[in-house]
């Protein structure tokens, strides 16, 4: 039985000289993998091989969890044309659905991150878009949305404050993506995997929980920076492996390397 949804293309691999396995991030149905039968040839239903961050209504035929399903027809109603003129907001468009293509397993629907990634490249197609802000609230939410970032604002090994007034940090703020959140100067030595956030991103922190909470707050380059570095970091630890673009958006390099972390011998990063 056909299905119809509204759908953004995450991921494209030809499969032969006319047609193209395509993953697609569905509102309602999650991300799935469908093979587009000819859909290269300039009179497919498509149009035309179909491209990465492409918006639109998508008909699909659905297969089992281990197999593509069959793409019918896709209707392209967002090109994103004004985003692909520049290339820091494409690159910065590119991790985004990278990002959310590594993030979410196929049939497992999330509405919240389908209006995430909408609403994101929507913005970074417009001229006064602040880039890195935007990448950074990206960044949040959708870790947010599917609980991989814990507590923000205490330490979540001993629960005392790590984040003061106006998103001061104590004197060694980390952030550990084993343990999901802050660590206090006090717990981070126990800790072996850990990343040392710097004031911008502590500030850049503060701001984004309160844009969480309701409360309008700008985030300016500088902090915004610093905090996609954290949070990429963090994914790279959560998936084994940098993002592509990641080291392409974060001022033209991912994540430092690992290096020992003073007497405790532990593993950290500085941020």
């Amino acid at each position: 039985m056909a299905v119809r949804e509204s759908a953004i293309c995450l991921r494209t691999t030809d499969y032969s000289e006319t047609s193209q396995v395509v993953h697609f991030l569905t509102r309602g149905w999650g991300v799935v993998g469908l093979l587009a039968k000819g859909s290269k040839r300039p009179k497919s239903k498509s149009g035309g091989a179909i491209d990465l961050m492409s918006e639109g209504d998508l008909v699909f035929i659905a297969s089992s969890r281990d197999s593509l399903g069959t793409l019918v027809e896709f209707q392209e109603t967002v090109s994103h044309g004004a985003l692909r003129k520049d290339t820091g907001r494409l690159n910065a468009g590119l991790y985004l659905i990278e990002l959310t293509g590594e993030m979410l397993a196929e049939a497992d629907p999330h509405p919240e991150v389908f209006d995430l990634l909408h609403h994101a490249l929507g913005r970074l197609g417009d001229a006064d878009a602040p880039v890195q802000a935007v990448v950074a609230y990206f960044q949040w939410r959708a870790l947010r949305y599917v609980g991989l970032l814990g507590e923000m604002r205490a330490c979540v090994s001993c629960g005392g404050p790590v984040m003061g007034a106006r998103g001061k940090g104590a004197r060694d703020a980390y952030f550990s993506s084993a343990a999901g959140g802050l660590l206090c100067g006090g717990c981070e030595a126990a800790a072996t995997e850990k990343y040392r956030v710097d004031g911008p991103g502590m500030a850049a922190l503060a701001a984004l929980t309160a844009v969480e909470e309701g409360t309008r707050v700008a985030l300016p380059d500088k902090q915004a920076r610093s905090v996609n570095r954290v949070l990429a970091y963090h994914v790279t630890q959560q998936f084994g492996k940098p993002l592509k673009m990641a080291r392409h958006v974060l001022s033209g390099a991912g994540p430092p390397e690992q290096r020992p972390a003073g007497e405790t011998g532990s593993k950290a990063h500085d941020g």
